[in-house]
């Protein structure tokens, strides 16, 4: 399945970036400096999410300059051969913030959506801090639903998920082959 980036924790591309164009942010976010990044790609072989993309082409570079000056202003423009991955809208979260320090106020859950929160007709994703008691998102990571891709290698994926409900009770996943019998 695709999956964004799960900004871990205990990030194994952090490591295995020569150059440090991978680092861990203030806010816990998994970041990525792309002027650093001079495309080794041991970041994307060191992720056992396997989330990163190398870029190959060059998208942009023939563009004519008014067609470049309608791009949003917000989002980086990466050249060719640079990794990329989800940055959870970083730009978002720093317009949120400037806007909640202007007001003297702390950032308002409701205020704050990433372009895949915006865009999910089923309001399936949930972004917001863990650490106020209050947020919605705080009482989903508390249920018995709540699980993270291969938790056992221990990366403390900030990105996790909710297990699907049937009849109104959560389906544990099955170690189960189709056949019936069990691979372990």
């Amino acid at each position: 399945l695709p999956v964004p980036c799960m900004h871990c924790e205990h990030a194994p591309c952090e490591m295995g970036c020569p150059v440090n164009a991978t680092v861990h942010g203030p806010e816990g976010l998994n970041q990525m400096v792309y002027n650093r990044c001079i495309g080794t790609r041991t970041c994307a072989s060191y992720c056992p999410y396997k989330v990163r993309r190398f870029n190959w082409f060059d998208w942009t570079g023939d563009d004519p300059p008014l067609l470049q000056a309608q791009r949003n202003p917000n989002v980086t423009v990466r050249g060719r051969g640079v990794m990329e991955k989800c940055t959870y809208c970083v730009q978002r979260i720093s317009e949120a913030r400037i806007d909640a320090r202007m007001g003297d106020r702390p950032i308002a859950s409701q205020t704050l959506q990433t372009a895949c929160q915006q865009t999910c007709p089923t309001q399936a994703i949930v972004f917001g801090d863990l650490s106020r008691a209050d947020s919605g998102l705080h009482y989903q990571r508390e249920t018995r639903r709540h699980y993270a891709l291969l938790e056992e290698l221990n990366t403390r994926p900030r990105t996790t998920y909710l297990a699907a409900l049937e009849d109104g009770l959560p389906q544990a996943p099955s170690d189960e082959t189709p056949e019936g019998r069990s691979d372990g």
